[in-house]
């Protein structure tokens, strides 16, 4: 190599030797990285080695911490709300109508439990996610003699019925892993529940085959949906949502404990006597404990006359300090920030909130729910059971129609946002109809309901106001609906008090103009 080759400066486009150890310096092993040599093992490894432990801690954690409870709560309400409902795209309206009543009086019959209805069970799916990361529904068809308005229920099974465990080859060649089943090109073609819930012992059903009672029972996979979020390619189990913070709020809450403990027994003891001569009976001694340490009876507001060579020492117990709320705020931190939640979510805390910084954390936070909304709810519960429902309605002569796929195209609406400010919210969407930007279909849907429910709702409302003779004054100053009748007309003092402020407006309007 020449002088100049030596040193020559690399090209634009080219990187240096040290500008590819600095971007490799994760891979070092020098002093500082030298104890930190994490395995390099698939996802499905790790979930099959810790699925059932992370499941139980998780479980155990959102029944006894507060924080966990109302995160799960939390990101439940705002991942379905009230329910992610479907909007019929049929072109015939007398059809699409006639679709959305019979699909609207199915969900309340969905549950095969009977105790909530289908948007009840998109709750609960959204709270497995929270804590066992997925959740199985399995689509039962029933009888005609059921007496449902479409013969479909659904039922909602918990990860630990599919045994992280049961992972082998069988002989027709296709291959179970984590109690899935998988073909020879990897499509799923059934999962293998348990009977039985492992940690319930209340159920000891159990139907015998033979002498043996199967353990597992086969379920093709068209019959069941596996609702999870897929973090990493070729993951077939799903994760807790609250893993990341698990350690975090379990070591909180033992400190939160010991605190409080440490505080309430620092106040059981009021003083200490202390004694010359420990042979000599204290005054009021009562019998030693089981320890021989002796106890004087103390009550609120008593002064006790000592007897010469005694002394009384005041209880001085140390507080928490001032760094205990700052810490307690920063761990909290670092939980929101692990479960994706805002910090106000989570803690219920807003003094350290303003307009400003509720709405940049909200708009974050609902940009990753809406993710979750369409990619994961969507796609895999709600699509998946429209179509299922198309087909039962079909065959059992409900729908009336002969091709079910007529009547597949659908639109879900997840549930409105409530926004801190809503009337300025609704003032920019007003201003971007007004100017092209968006259209009425999709500020109607954005609250949540499908805008030709509501153009037939306003048009019955604006029918039965004319019939009725009643006007309403709009925001804007128009009135719908005919002029009022003499019986529903205001007292003379609105009518003037209207008359003026209608005056006062013309003659700002007017001053404006000039």
């Amino acid at each position: 190599m020449g002088l100049f080759d030596r040193f020559r400066r690399p090209s634009p486009g080219s990187a240096g030797p040290a500008a590819v150890r600095a971007r490799l310096e994760g891979a070092m092993a020098k002093r500082r990285l030298r104890g930190w040599n994490p395995p390099l093992e698939n996802i499905n490894a790790l979930v099959a080695s810790g699925g059932p432990r992370l499941l139980a801690r998780s479980r155990e954690l959102v029944v006894t911490n507060g924080y966990a409870a109302n995160a799960c709560e939390a990101f439940a309400s705002n991942l379905v709300g009230d329910g992610i409902k479907p909007s019929s795209l049929i072109e015939d309206a007398a059809v699409r109508d006639y679709v959305q009543r019979l699909w609207l009086a199915w969900t309340d019959e969905a549950d095969a439990d009977g105790l909530t209805d289908f948007y009840g069970l998109q709750a609960m799916v959204a709270r497995e996610m929270f804590v066992a990361g997925e959740c199985f529904v399995r689509l039962r068809p029933r009888r005609a003699e059921d007496g449902l308005m479409v013969p479909l229920q659904l039922q909602l099974l918990q990860s630990e019925m599919l045994p992280f465990e049961k992972t082998e080859v069988l002989p027709s060649g296709s291959r179970i892993r984590c109690g899935i089943e998988f073909d020879s090109i990897g499509r799923r073609v059934a999962y293998h529940f348990r009977r039985r819930h492992p940690g319930d012992s209340t159920d000891q059903g159990g139907r015998v085959i033979g002498d043996v009672i199967p353990e597992t029972v086969r379920v093709p996979a068209a019959d069941v949906l596996h609702i999870y979020r897929p973090i990493d390619a070729g993951q077939i189990r799903g994760l807790p949502h609250v893993a990341p913070a698990m350690v975090r709020l379990f070591l909180l809450d033992q400190y939160d404990d010991a605190e409080l403990d440490r505080k309430k027994t620092a106040a059981m003891f009021a003083g200490f006597i202390t004694k010359t001569a420990p042979e000599e009976p204290m005054l009021g001694e009562v019998e030693a404990d089981l320890n021989g340490a002796a106890i004087a009876s103390l009550e609120p507001g008593t002064m006790q006359v000592l007897l010469p060579g005694e002394d009384v020492k005041f209880s001085a117990p140390a507080d928490v300090g001032g760094g205990y709320e700052a810490f307690q705020y920063r761990t909290l931190l670092a939980v929101s920030a692990s479960l994706g939640l805002p910090y106000h979510l989570v803690t219920g805390d807003v003094r350290q909130a303003n307009y400003s910084s509720l709405r940049a954390e909200l708009v974050e936070f609902r940009r990753r729910i809406g993710q979750l909304q369409h990619g994961v709810i969507v796609h895999q519960l709600c699509r998946a059971v429209w179509r299922r429902w198309l087909e039962a309605a079909a065959l059992s002569g409900a729908l009336g129609l002969d091709d079910p796929a007529a009547a597949r195209p659908v639109q879900w609406i997840p549930p409105r946002w409530d926004w801190v400010d809503p009337l300025k919210d609704i003032q920019a969407q007003v201003l971007a109809m007004g100017a092209g930007i968006t259209s009425r279909r999709k500020v109607v849907e954005a609250t949540g309901y499908d805008i030709e429910e509501v153009d037939r709702e306003n048009a019955a409302d604006a029918a039965r106001a004319a019939a009725l003779g009643l006007s309403y004054r709009t925001g804007s100053g128009e009135t719908q609906g005919a002029r009022a009748t003499p019986a529903t007309q205001p007292d003379p003092g609105d009518g003037a008090r209207e008359h003026e402020h209608g005056d006062a407006a013309a003659t700002e309007s007017a001053t404006e103009q000039e």
